[in-house]
């Protein structure tokens, strides 16, 4: 891709502006907002400044190569920089292509068990693990919100908030349906099934505004359910708060109601901002007819086969033989070829905009 001299003359024109008024800025809220501006940028500015350092290197290779004397030396120079050209072009790219603006969002991490009966709650409890294991080699934490236990075992649904540096960015393709054959261990007849669960990965942006008005929700408190004796909670600490006008209800279950309730508006504020990424999520995809990363929840991604211990992702035609090793949280084969399919995408979105 041979990205416009114009377009990257534009990114190091702002990204000096931005330098400039940091400088001279003396308000709080300004200097933070250049400041994160400024972290953002500089990976770009230092790309696009070495990659037009690199195309007036070519250019002087060429007169070089022109000189009898300086040739042989400069057309091996020419011949190595002009192959490294095109990556560094593709690197630049990537950094200018439209950008998922919570890419390194913590996130909001919902599993809830679909069609299969106890089966599916055992399956979405085999996935909250895998995804507890991989975020555990990632260096993130994963706190539970709330959990709804099968009776089998496993849960019925699991909420659970992953703080970290991208984690949105990473687990975002993982919504959706997600399918596993095997013989449960609740079948004694030895019969393969096929189950369901569903996930969800919903952005926690702290800094996002949306405004819930008192009139659109109803808070309710309930008494937390407990193992008995003195584990119950003999109070009603419990909150669920439903969102009238779209039916988004959430819930909280510590012991202390005050911090249920902040707990509980903080999951409302993500799942209304969630609503509007998904209505942008989704034009964006009909525009390129591209599912990876649509949002689109109700869509069957990935099969867990465990008779012949693969996984498939039907989004990318990607099948693994190792489901045991996927299961134990090795995800980043999936999760890699997920995100090369997107960036693929958002180069083509980039090139369709210079053409």
């Amino acid at each position: 891709m041979r990205l416009p001299q114009s377009k990257l003359d534009q990114v190091l024109d702002r990204f000096h502006q931005v330098e400039a008024r940091m400088g001279a800025a003396t308000d709080g809220q300004e200097i933070v907002r250049l400041s994160k501006e400024h972290a953002e940028m500089k990976p770009v500015a230092d790309a696009v400044t070495a990659l037009a350092r690199a195309r007036a290197e070519i250019e002087d290779l060429k007169l070089m190569a022109s000189d009898p004397e300086m040739a042989a030396l400069a057309q091996d120079e020419l011949r190595t920089l002009s192959d490294r050209l095109p990556d560094m072009e593709r690197d630049v790219a990537l950094l200018l292509a439209p950008r998922d603006a919570d890419e390194n969002a913590s996130a909001v991490l919902e599993v809830r068990a679909g069609t299969g009966g106890d089966e599916a709650a055992l399956f979405a409890g085999d996935l909250f693990r895998m995804y507890s294991r991989y975020a555990s080699t990632r260096g993130w934490r994963v706190e539970i919100d709330s959990a709804t236990e099968g009776e089998a075992g496993g849960y019925k649904e699991i909420i659970a908030t992953v703080t970290g540096e991208g984690v949105f960015g990473r687990l975002k393709f993982e919504s959706g349906v997600h399918r596993v054959q095997r013989v449960p261990v609740t079948e004694a007849g030895g019969r393969i099934h096929t189950s369901a669960a569903t996930v969800a990965v919903l952005p926690e942006v702290e800094d996002v505004e949306i405004e819930i008005h008192d009139k659109d929700i109803r808070i309710d408190t309930y008494r937390s359910s407990g193992s008995g004796g003195q584990h119950v909670n003999k109070t009603d600490s419990a909150v669920r708060i439903t969102h009238l006008p779209t039916g988004i209800v959430v819930t909280s279950s510590e012991k202390s109601q005050h911090v249920n309730r902040d707990k509980a508006m903080k999951n409302l504020r993500v799942r209304l901002y969630d609503l509007k990424r998904q209505e942008k999520d989704q034009a964006r995809s009909d525009a390129r007819k591209s599912q990876v990363g649509s949002g689109d929840r109700s869509e069957r991604i990935r099969t867990y086969n465990f008779p012949q211990g693969r996984v498939s992702d039907h989004r990318i035609n990607l099948t693994l033989h190792s489901l045991p090793q996927i299961l134990e949280g090795e995800l980043d084969p999936l999760l890699d070829a997920l995100i090369a399919e997107d960036q693929a995408a958002r180069l083509a979105d980039l090139e369709a905009e210079f053409a």
